[in-house]
């Protein structure tokens, strides 16, 4: 039986997420660098015009990477991508939507929203939709290139005006999470989790692009290292116990994943159960405003109810009210009754 074939793009943090977990699990796969070249293919299999894009050996098409995490973790149990301990697999997929959904926020605005960041993404982009190769005349199409680009930020919320409230993020992150890794391999202990997977497929990004690369080097070392052993991971030893990871893991929760992705997620979450345009919310002592997200808003629903319905993660519900995040996923309140008259 033929592999899996993975449609991608060296620079969708996305298609470094599968593609590292593919690698991780040993399974033979063919990359297939999107460019014009297969186009045609890909427009035939795509049922979105965006990467990363996988084939099953059946010829099942899937574009949804966290889908693709939990199908191939089921596909293929070793080694386990979700840990056993639920609060440990609901921590990783909290994170997980951290990434996929706020960090790439902060990844977007630094390669796109500034200079020269935006010029030497552009041309990266170019070569890729030109089968590897930087054509002669380069400059008209890669200034368009950067045009459109721009023009994308207000889609995702990295408009300028989010600029300071998402540099401070995941600064904020990055130091934290560089403590972490000071004393543990991956999140989670010995192995990687999907929050690793996630998490590692935006910063390695940020690597590639000067502004935050530079900063990456300079503070964070150890997440620059584990970027590095995020392209082709390998398990260390086992999942730890969530009290072993809570010295540090508990920081990386309290001063960021409550303080900024948490508030952000539950006003999206809420403007798109309204159908409304647009919202705001308060983070960074500013007003963060965005054109509401649909498929974030979906996703931190499930996510929510996945820890709603958490009964027997051990450990959980204090984790969460200890780093100011459990009322994120408290239930809603009923609404009283009106007294008879």
């Amino acid at each position: 039986m033929a592999g899996y074939r993975l449609f991608g793009a060296d620079t969708s943090p996305y298609s470094f997420k599968v593609r590292a977990a593919l690698r991780y699990k040993g399974l033979d796969f063919e990359w297939v660098a999107r460019c014009s070249a297969n186009e045609a293919e890909f427009r035939e299999l795509a049922r979105t015009p965006t990467v990363p894009l996988l084939v099953s050996p059946e010829g099942k098409v899937n574009q949804d990477s966290t889908q693709i995490l939990s199908i191939l973790d089921k596909a293929h149990p070793e080694p386990a991508i979700q840990p056993e301990d639920s609060a440990l697999a609901l921590l990783s997929l909290i994170l997980e939507d951290y990434a996929d959904e706020w960090l790439n926020k902060a990844m977007f605005q630094q390669r796109w929203g500034q200079m020269p960041d935006r010029d030497a993404a552009s041309i990266r982009v170019l070569v890729q939709l030109n089968g590897g190769k930087r054509p002669r005349a380069y400059k008209t199409p890669a200034k368009q290139i950067a045009e459109r680009m721009l023009a994308r930020l207000p889609l995702v919320g990295a408009e300028a005006q989010n600029a300071g409230a998402l540099e401070a993020s995941y600064r904020r992150f990055a130091l934290r999470l560089n403590d972490h890794l000071k004393e543990h391999l991956f999140l989670l202990g010995g192995r990687p989790s999907a929050a690793d997977f996630a998490l590692a497929a935006q910063f390695q990004q940020m690597l590639t692009d000067p502004t935050p690369a530079a900063w990456l080097n300079d503070r964070a070392p150890f997440v620059v290292a584990w970027c590095e052993n995020m392209a082709d991971p390998k398990a260390g030893g086992p999942f730890a116990e969530l009290d072993a990871l809570k010295p540090t893991l508990l920081a990386l929760f309290e001063e960021d994943v409550a303080r900024a992705y948490l508030p952000w997620a539950n006003a999206n979450a809420a403007s798109a159960g309204r159908q409304a345009r647009r919202f705001s919310v308060t983070l960074e002592g500013g007003v963060f405003e965005q054109a509401t997200q649909n498929y974030a808003g979906r996703s931190f629903q499930k996510l929510r109810d996945r820890v709603r319905s958490a009964k027997e993660a051990e450990g959980l519900d204090a984790f969460l009210a200890e780093a100011g995040a459990a009322a994120f996923f408290a239930e809603p309140r009923a609404k009283e009754k009106t007294p008879a008259a």
